[in-house]
């Protein structure tokens, strides 16, 4: 089950609201508000690769307040 990390760059001021409407959309783990050079890191996993591209260029680029986004999918796990 394919497991990407996106960072979000939000409008200042939105962070919060992002989060609580990320919390909405399928598939989205987890979301933290984070400091450094990003506002937002979320966690998420679909069935597919294709199902989280999707999920963040029609659902998470299209959330009021978010200015960019980068998305990393994972490989592998190292326990």
């Amino acid at each position: 089950m394919p497991l990407a990390f996106v960072l979000v760059d939000a409008q200042a001021g939105k962070v919060r609201e992002i989060i609580e409407k990320l919390k909405k959309i399928p598939g989205v783990v987890e979301a933290y508000g984070v400091t450094g050079p990003h506002d937002i890191v979320v966690k998420i996993q679909l069935d597919r690769f294709e199902d989280v591209a999707a999920a963040v260029s029609q659902k998470i680029h299209k959330l009021g307040g978010v200015k960019n986004t980068l998305t990393m999918f994972t490989f592998e796990k190292i326990s």
